[in-house]
C-alpha cells in the first residue's frame, strides 16, 4: 500500500474506496490495527463500536455488513468531531448512530434493554497506567485506566444477545490478561488471528473474536502482513482489497 495514495494533507486526510477519514482532532489516527480489526472482526444486523476514534472501524464494518445498523460510542469530544464529520459524508450515514459517553456511562443508559447486540467491536486501550502522559485524549485513547479490561469484558457480555461475538485487536503484552478475563467472564474464544509484520518474527499483534457462550475449540490463523521481499503479502492484499485504493 502506498501511502501516496491514501495519505494526503500531512496525514489528516486518509481515503478508501467506499468513504475518506478526516482526522484533524482525534488524538489517535487510523493505523494497521484499525484495518485488522475491521476486516477480521465478526459482524451481524445490530453492532456495537466501543471507543469509535475517527469512526473507521464503524464505516468499514456498514461496508462489509450492509444490513447492520451501528451504534460508535465515544469518550473524547475531539475524536467525536472526526467521527461526525466521517459519518455525515460516507454512503452509510444512515446506518450509523454516534454518541459522546464513555463506556461505562453507556451501560447505565441501556441496562433495561439488555442484550441488544449481535456483535461487539472494540480496539481497546492496553497501555499501562505507569506510561500516561499529559494529553488527556491521547491518555483516554490509548490507557487501560480508562476502560479496564474487566469492565469491558463485563460489560460487552452483559450487551450481546445470546451466541453474539465479541471482536478486539491486542499486543501480545496483554494477550494472556486479556483472554483470561473472558474465559471467567463466559465468553469463548472462536478465532485467534496472530498476525506477523516478517515472516521469520513472532506474532505481535492478535486479533480475536469471542463468543458469548461456551462453544467449538478455537481456531487458529497465523497471518503475515509482509512476505521475504518485505512486500506487503498475498494474504494482506486480500484481507484489503475492498478497502484499499491501489487494490
Amino acid at each position: 500500500m502506498s501511502k501516496e495514495n491514501r495519505h494526503t494533507e500531512e496525514n489528516h486526510i486518509f481515503r478508501y474506496k467506499q468513504f475518506t477519514i478526516t482526522q484533524n482532532h482525534a488524538a489517535m489516527r487510523v493505523g494497521t490495527d484499525s484495518d485488522l480489526l475491521g476486516t477480521l472482526s465478526a459482524g451481524g444486523n445490530n453492532i456495537l463500536d466501543i471507543g469509535t476514534g475517527t469512526g473507521v472501524l464503524s464505516l468499514m464494518l456498514a461496508q462489509r455488513f450492509p444490513n447492520a445498523q451501528i451504534q460508535a460510542i465515544e469518550i473524547d469530544e475531539n475524536a467525536v468531531l472526526d467521527a461526525k464529520d466521517n459519518f455525515v459524508a460516507s454512503p452509510f450515514a444512515d446506518r450509523i448512530k454516534l454518541e459522546h459517553i464513555a463506556f461505562q456511562d453507556y451501560i447505565k443508559e441501556v441496562k433495561d434493554t439488555m442484550p441488544i447486540y449481535d456483535s461487539v467491536v472494540c480496539n481497546p486501550p492496553y497501555f499501562d497506567k505507569s506510561l500516561e502522559c499529559n494529553n488527556l485524549s491521547k491518555t483516554r485513547a490509548r490507557h487501560s485506566s480508562s476502560l479496564p479490561f474487566s469492565i469491558l469484558i463485563k460489560g460487552a457480555y452483559q450487551l450481546l444477545k445470546p451466541g453474539g461475538f465479541f471482536s478486539v485487536c491486542i499486543p501480545k503484552e496483554v494477550l494472556e490478561d486479556f483472554s483470561a478475563e473472558c474465559t471467567i467472564i463466559g465468553f469463548s474464544l472462536q478465532d485467534i488471528y496472530k498476525i506477523k509484520t516478517v515472516p521469520e518474527k513472532e506474532a505481535k499483534r492478535f486479533v480475536l473474536v469471542h463468543r458469548k457462550g461456551r462453544e467449538r475449540a478455537p481456531q487458529e490463523h497465523v497471518c503475515c502482513m509482509l512476505n521475504e521481499e518485505r512486500q506487503r503479502s498475498t494474504w494482506y492484499l486480500q484481507l484489503m482489497k475492498d478497502f484499499h485504493l491501489d487494490r
